[in-house]
């Protein structure tokens, strides 16, 4: 395995949670602990990347947002890793399809909040995304009815799991996605820098 990198070994169940984090915050750190319970991973890999493509200001450092991660989300079955610089990926179906070259026989789940769903379909390769690897989808404060309304939902349909059958999502076979409906922390992270409470 490369330098730098996680660990796990085939057959382990880990979710991924890709963002900016720009601050990572306590609503991040809520649907962590809900994922690892409800979907039962062994693992939550927080995917601290470069920038998002789809925001044209750049994100702070990558090192005080690793920091400022860390410090939110302390948990032993929790890595904080800035995996995409390191392996050179920008998008995330690059970051998923290079991850599985790199971790044969890993059960990767992708994890994202409700708000993400509504505009997957502006994601590189969105359709790929869902085809390939299951993905977890957890509630955000106003954004349920949208994010089931949303072209990805509807176009993937049939292939949604009930939610009491989270816990197999990792062991399903793609297309498989599964809606978490929970106890909600109302936080963002653009309403923390409005605030002036991060970059200041």
């Amino acid at each position: 395995m490369r330098a730098g990198l996680p660990t796990a070994r085939a057959g382990m169940r880990i979710g991924l949670l890709g963002g900016s984090f720009d601050p990572a915050h306590e609503g991040h750190a809520h649907i962590t602990r809900i994922a690892l319970k409800r979907f039962r991973l062994d693992r939550v890999w927080w995917l601290v990347s470069p920038g998002n493509p789809l925001k044209s200001e750049g994100p702070a450092p990558m090192a005080r947002r690793i920091a400022a991660a860390r410090a939110v989300m302390d948990h032993p079955r929790v890595e904080i890793t800035d995996l995409e610089a390191r392996i050179g990926t920008r998008y995330t179906a690059q970051t998923l399809k290079r991850l599985m070259a790199l971790y044969p026989g890993v059960r990767f789940v992708w994890l994202m909040g409700a708000d993400n769903l509504i505009d997957f379909h502006r994601w590189d390769r969105w359709r790929w995304i869902l085809d390939n690897v299951p993905v977890g989808v957890l509630a955000r404060p106003g954004q349920g009815v949208a994010a089931r309304r949303s072209r990805a939902a509807i176009t993937h349909a049939r292939y949604r799991l009930s939610a009491d059958r989270a816990p197999c999502l990792a062991d399903r076979q793609p297309p498989a996605w599964c809606y978490l409906n929970m106890p909600m922390v109302d936080l963002s992270s653009s309403e923390i820098r409005a605030r002036g409470d991060w970059r200041g």
